[in-house]
């Protein structure tokens, strides 16, 4: 690679061949192409990543093996209560920025990668609720789902601890500054199941409503040729972001934003429905890179800090997440 890591872009949101991230020079072309898409979109996609295809292509089998099943079958596995296991409905995450709408079309399953820790140690992250202190369930069925979510996790977890780092240095820190901040990390794996739609979606239901995330990254697989995810823009521009094969999209939540102290942001994104008629399902698979849950943080100060803007006050990233959980979940209950 000639160091020009960006292969394609809507001047919005960058297409980055991460295949040079073993090298100094590549490494550094790499952060300042997901610095710049940081302060303009918070969104890249990214390629070159090394996840062999043939794990992702298993994870989707699995996955939309589950999703086929009989309700009463995939019941079983029922988050009770709480985040871990499946969901029938995808909640209402536009009152994550406080809009009110019908709830999301879709279904899903969850998992944490603390989900398999012993009771006392789950007790131990964190003395207030929180869904990462959950057990996780899994289903009986398909053969092979739990053993290919754990090792989907794993992958995507040693993946997004790679592009921490990457971001790091777009952000002109040390290289491992975020290492000891991601080292317990509290991280989920969640597939989004958007079912056929066969009645007409509700005034303003959409299959997700328009939300930011609220944590640290997103590192999403969406079916390559199937649409719907949508970037705000603007106040009002929505700019469509291409299903790319052997791509994962990527993007910072809220908690990343203030860290940053405002250099980066965190976007408002939606799914939107199919046209009508359109009886297709879709499914995507977002990781949620989530910090420490005791890690403290303490926001960048903000570029040219002076006056009025001044750093704002540092946050726990457990209390910050479980806040914003909470709220989500109270408005899908």
């Amino acid at each position: 690679m000639n160091h020009q890591p960006v292969t394609d872009v809507d001047g919005y949101v960058p297409v980055i061949d991460i295949s040079a991230r073993d090298s100094d020079p590549g490494r550094r072309a790499l952060a300042a192409a997901i610095g710049q898409a940081c302060r303009n979109s918070g969104f890249f996609v990214i390629v070159g990543h090394g996840v062999a295809p043939e794990l992702v292509d298993r994870m989707h089998e699995v996955t939309t093996g589950f999703f086929a099943l009989p309700d009463a079958e995939k019941d079983r596995a029922a988050a009770l209560p709480g985040f871990s296991g499946f969901r029938r409905s995808g909640g209402t995450t536009a009152q994550s920025l406080d809009h009110r709408s019908p709830p999301d079309l879709c279904e899903s399953f969850a998992a944490h990668v603390t989900g398999e820790l012993g009771d006392r140690e789950r007790e131990a992250l964190g003395d207030y609720w929180a869904t990462w202190k959950l057990a996780n369930r899994w289903p009986r069925v398909p053969a092979g789902f739990e053993a290919t979510w754990q090792e989907y996790m794993s992958e995507l977890g040693a993946l997004s601890c790679d592009l921490m780092r990457l971001c790091a240095l777009a952000l002109g820190l040390d290289e491992d500054f975020f290492d000891d901040k991601f080292d317990r990390h509290v991280s989920s794996l969640v597939a989004n199941h958007y079912y056929p739609q066969v009645e007409a979606p509700l005034p303003g239901q959409l299959r997700r409503g328009a939300h930011t995330d609220f944590g640290g990254l997103t590192v999403l697989h969406q079916q390559d040729d199937l649409g719907g995810l949508q970037v705000l823009r603007g106040a009002d521009e929505w700019r469509d972001v291409r299903a790319i094969p052997g791509s994962f999209v990527v993007n910072i939540g809220d908690l990343l934003a203030l860290w940053t102290g405002g250099r980066w942001v965190s976007t408002v994104h939606r799914v939107v429905n199919p046209e009508r008629g359109d009886t297709s399902s879709r499914l995507s698979i977002p990781f949620f890179f989530q910090p420490n849950h005791d890690a403290v943080v303490e926001p960048l100060s903000p570029p040219e800090a002076t006056g009025d803007r001044q750093r704002p006050d540092a946050v726990v990233a457990g209390h910050w997440m479980a806040d914003k959980t909470r709220k989500l979940f109270a408005a899908g209950s």
